[in-house]
């Protein structure tokens, strides 16, 4: 360890390369300066290409995500080799896995949700990868997990679910932090009236169904006036070559396909409201996005939503299964009556931390909330 340096900090993240995971890290590593001179901070990454972080000591890891075999060779056997070399106070694993480590500290980041869902045919036909893998995130998540001195997740709903699961009760709430660009000034001038806009990619757990089978009524009802945009083509996969089979000869229905961030913003734009049936999410962003731009938001009455949403004066909530209670409320937008009542946020219940360098305190121990 450097002079000077009296403490050490593992992350540990090598199957982070690309997206909103990769971003996360960047954010992560970004906010490791707020813990002062005396930490030393060690990456453990797929590449160190990747970063830009001068004070940040890399070590490349680019077998750890070629298989799941080698995965677990490395969480569970090889890191333990990389604990005894450095001996760091605090391991923070941000990647879901509680690694095999013996350390003073050790923490976990679990951002995959999947475990809590309740799987059907529809994921086993259409998604079968899917269906299997919630099965093993299940047991994934509990090897180990009891050797972490804190769990953390985004949400407080995963919070009790993981309490309830796997009888864990140190579990941090993180909400994460978005680099969305805030929609402009004049949003309003660009919005096509009669548009509703679903920002998804063809998952089974989207809940594409419900919003095509309320679009279906509502042409059958109006006859049109209205369009609703969907993110994929058709193309994509068995699912969404179903879901077009299934839904494509409905002329409210629009398959505008994958859209890039330039392209999204146009859509936001034009939307007269966004609708999110998801049954899924970790966060969902799109909900955060609608909000930027001070959008109308039909959103699943699920839980994630709703701590997502925050407060906000313009989102309705409906059954995630119910195309009937949301072809309502898309039709209130329509006809110019839409009006919920205000959605307040809920206080989320210590440990909590607003953004990254909150989070490193408590990962670091620092502070009554943090400890176990």
């Amino acid at each position: 360890m450097e002079q000077g340096l009296t403490k050490r900090l593992i992350i540990s993240a090598v199957n982070f390369i690309e997206g909103g995971p990769l971003t996360a890290l960047r954010e992560c590593l970004t906010a490791t300066r707020s813990l002062g001179p005396e930490w030393e901070v060690v990456a453990l990454v797929h590449d160190r290409q990747l970063f830009d972080h001068p004070w940040v000591t890399f070590r490349e890891f680019p077998k750890a995500k070629t298989s799941w075999l080698q995965r677990l060779y490395h969480e569970y056997w090889l890191f333990q080799r990389i604990a005894e070399e450095y001996r760091p106070e605090v391991w923070l694993s941000l990647h879901d896995t509680s690694p095999r480590v013996r350390v003073p500290r050790q923490v976990v980041y679990c951002h995959n949700p999947s475990p809590f869902y309740r799987s059907g045919w529809k994921d086993l036909r259409w998604d079968p990868r899917f269906f299997l893998f919630t099965l093993f995130y299940r047991y994934l998540y509990g090897i180990n997990i009891h050797a972490n001195d804190l769990v953390v997740v985004q949400q407080d709903w995963l919070r009790q679910a993981f309490r309830r699961m796997y009888g864990v009760q140190s579990v941090a709430v993180a909400h994460p932090v978005g680099a969305t660009a805030p929609a402009p000034v004049d949003a309003a001038a660009a919005v096509q009236p009669g548009v509703f806009l679903y920002p998804a990619l063809p998952r089974t757990f989207k809940n594409f169904e419900v919003l095509c089978e309320a679009a279906e009524l509502l042409q059958r009802k109006r006859g049109g006036g209205f369009e609703v945009r969907l993110t994929l083509s058709g193309s994509e996969s068995g699912y969404a070559a179903q879901l077009y089979r299934r839904y494509g000869q409905c002329p409210a229905l629009r398959f505008i396909g994958r859209q890039n961030a330039e392209q999204m913003r146009r859509q936001y734009g034009e939307a007269a409201a966004v609708v999110f049936p998801s049954k899924l999410e970790t966060w969902g962003l799109p909900i955060s996005e609608t909000k930027l731009w001070n959008k109308p938001l039909l959103a699943a009455d699920l839980p994630y939503a709703h701590e997502a949403v925050g407060a906000y004066d313009k989102v309705a909530f409906f059954p995630p299964d119910d195309a009937q209670a949301l072809a309502v409320l898309m039709e209130s937008v329509l006809d110019g009556h839409y009006s919920p009542p205000h959605h307040p946020a809920a206080a989320v219940a210590q440990p909590f931390a607003a953004d990254w360098a909150a989070l490193l305190q408590l990962v670091i121990g620092a502070g009554p909330e943090a400890q176990r």
